[in-house]
């Protein structure tokens, strides 16, 4: 048995992981080759990490080890495992600026679109909590925020176009093969997929064709995971 475990969001459903920035250590364990047991985490156990030091996850166990923060959990794999495949090309903080964007124009465009949907995956008590955060965090109600999404998504789409034009060029971020960058990218679109009904990518754009090509990474990891957005 794996000494590594992995405290992943998830609702009522502990299949159903949909946290962008889970996602990002799972495709980062799976990069290096690392096994970890995923232990379901939910909103409301914050006592269940505490040893940690941490209020979210992911959280990542590694022997007598334990990292909170995807960005710490992915230097951390980098720097105790350098003989398996590099998540960062070099020094971690060349890749701040695409943490950046993944963290203020992806995934906070993606938020407006597909928030209202979240609640109804989650218990009671949960639910209670996120709607309640997440109402203070918009200032308004969740089905306000997402109101006319089909409307807004050209526009969502628009903002994408750093990300389509580098996937014009090359079939992944980091170039030929996926790094830490794909996946800073690719826990947004997941984060959606999972959570959400909305089809958030049209099939004739690049951005779709490299989502379909992160899906089937690792034996289908990832398209293996129930969907809200199906196939």
């Amino acid at each position: 048995m794996t000494e590594r475990k992995l405290f992943e969001l998830c609702g009522t459903d502990p299949d159903l992981r949909f946290s962008p920035y889970c996602w990002r250590i799972r495709m980062a364990l799976a990069h290096k080759g690392l096994d970890a047991e995923t232990i379901p985490w939910r909103f409301t156990q914050t006592e269940a990490i505490a040893f940690a030091g941490s209020k979210t996850v992911p959280v990542l166990i590694d022997g007598d080890h334990a990292v909170a923060d995807s960005w710490a959990i992915a230097e951390y794999l980098d720097r105790t495992y350098p003989d398996r495949p590099a998540l960062f090309p070099g020094p971690p903080a060349a890749l701040r600026f695409a943490a950046s964007w993944a963290d203020r124009v992806l995934n906070a465009g993606l938020a407006k679109l597909i928030v209202s949907d979240i609640p109804s995956l989650l218990g009671a008590g949960e639910r209670a909590y996120f709607v309640e955060s997440r109402e203070r965090r918009f200032g308004m109600p969740l089905d306000q925020v997402t109101a006319g999404r089909e409307a807004k998504l050209p526009e969502f789409r628009a903002s994408l176009q750093p990300l389509r034009a580098v996937l014009m060029q090359q079939p992944c971020v980091a170039g030929d093969a996926p790094d830490y960058a794909d996946y800073l990218m690719f826990g947004g679109f997941m984060w959606a997929r999972v959570a959400s009904p909305l089809r958030i990518l049209e099939e004739s754009d690049p951005v779709h064709a490299w989502m379909e090509r992160m899906l089937d990474l690792f034996g289908g990891l990832a398209r293996g995971v129930p969907a809200r957005a199906g196939d």
